[in-house]
């Protein structure tokens, strides 16, 4: 059974599911096998920004796209193309939000089963999600698309 793109990106909704079961394996992990002496206070609080970033990044875009009047869940086609707010910086938001958020809980409790299990669940929704949502907005909105997705990088613009 194959997936009209055009009317929604997934059946699942792999984002949500990517980073929770990272998060859960992260945590068992460091359960299991702990990784070791708290960090120093400055490892400590780059986490708390790392979390501070992702939370702020995730209520930032979920706002966004309730004020855009658009879907926010990834398994359901698109309404608008949003590209104002954290959109103007990243296609991605959330999914960069939740990446800093696993980052961050790793840096800032001393677990660092958090920071490579971001990296492989950021990896899988880019496979499983982003690449699939790219389709679906594609053929959704055409040249807007094509403009915005030329302008703006999938993860993140270089600050400089």
């Amino acid at each position: 059974m194959a997936i009209d793109f055009a009317a929604r990106p997934n059946r699942i909704p792999w984002p949500p599911i990517l980073y929770v079961v990272a998060g859960v394996i992260a945590y068992l992990l460091q359960y299991v096998v702990p990784t070791g002496e708290l960090l120093p206070d400055w490892a400590r609080l780059a986490g708390d920004v790392f979390i501070a970033f992702g939370l702020a990044f995730d209520f930032w875009a979920m706002g966004v796209m309730l004020l855009a009047r658009t879907n926010i869940l990834p398994n359901r086609g698109a309404g608008r193309l949003v590209t104002f707010g954290p959109f103007a910086y990243t296609r991605n938001p959330i999914y960069l939000g939740n990446t800093f958020l696993l980052i961050g809980i790793g840096l800032a409790f001393s677990a660092l089963w958090f920071v490579p299990l971001a990296f492989v669940a950021a990896f899988l929704v880019d496979r499983l999600a982003i690449r699939r949502e790219e389709v679906h907005l594609a053929l959704r909105f055409g040249d807007e698309w094509t403009e915005f997705a030329a302008k703006t990088p999938r993860w993140l613009r270089k600050p400089f």
